[in-house]
């Protein structure tokens, strides 16, 4: 067995490589390049910077700038982050080819932003993102391959 990879202050990490999905690759393959771990983002520059990675097919990266939101964010906010980075968790399962565990987070991400469709904050299309998780549940239940599921708008048009 080998020894774990650690930080220099000791802690735990897995440096191994990750594919644009976050699965772990071999060591010395060629993955996409990991978000830093101590990122720390406005709300409305998460926001875009989720956006251009979903855009670009990293809907688990888009997750990891959520959830580094989510951890910092005022608790009245906790639920907003926490169902974004659940509805890119959900795209990211259906992507690796998991309709059970896609299905379960775009449920859980689609409850918690709805708490914020009256007054959708920094610009969110929170309708829109509910009918995108609707859209992806309606094709994971038809049982069939969904070739390239659409990546969420954000914003409101």
């Amino acid at each position: 067995m080998t020894d774990r990879d650690r930080t220099s202050d000791g802690k735990p990490q897995n440096a191994r490589p990750r594919d644009a999905l976050g699965r772990p690759l071999a060591y010395g393959e060629e993955g996409v390049e990991p978000l830093p771990e101590d990122l720390q983002l406005e709300p409305a520059e998460a926001i875009t910077e989720g956006q251009r990675l979903f855009d670009h097919g990293h809907p688990f990266q888009a997750h990891e700038v959520f959830e580094a939101v989510w951890k910092a964010c005022p608790p009245d906010e906790r639920p907003l982050w926490q169902g974004l980075a659940q509805l890119a968790v959900g795209l990211t399962h259906l992507l690796r080819g998991n309709p059970s565990g896609a299905t379960s987070l775009l449920k859980q991400g689609q409850s918690r932003i709805r708490h914020y469709e009256d007054e959708p904050p920094y610009g969110l299309d929170i309708d829109g993102l509910s009918s995108w998780a609707d859209h992806l549940l309606t094709e994971i239940e038809r049982d069939e391959p969904i070739p390239e599921p659409p990546a969420p708008r954000l914003r409101m048009p």
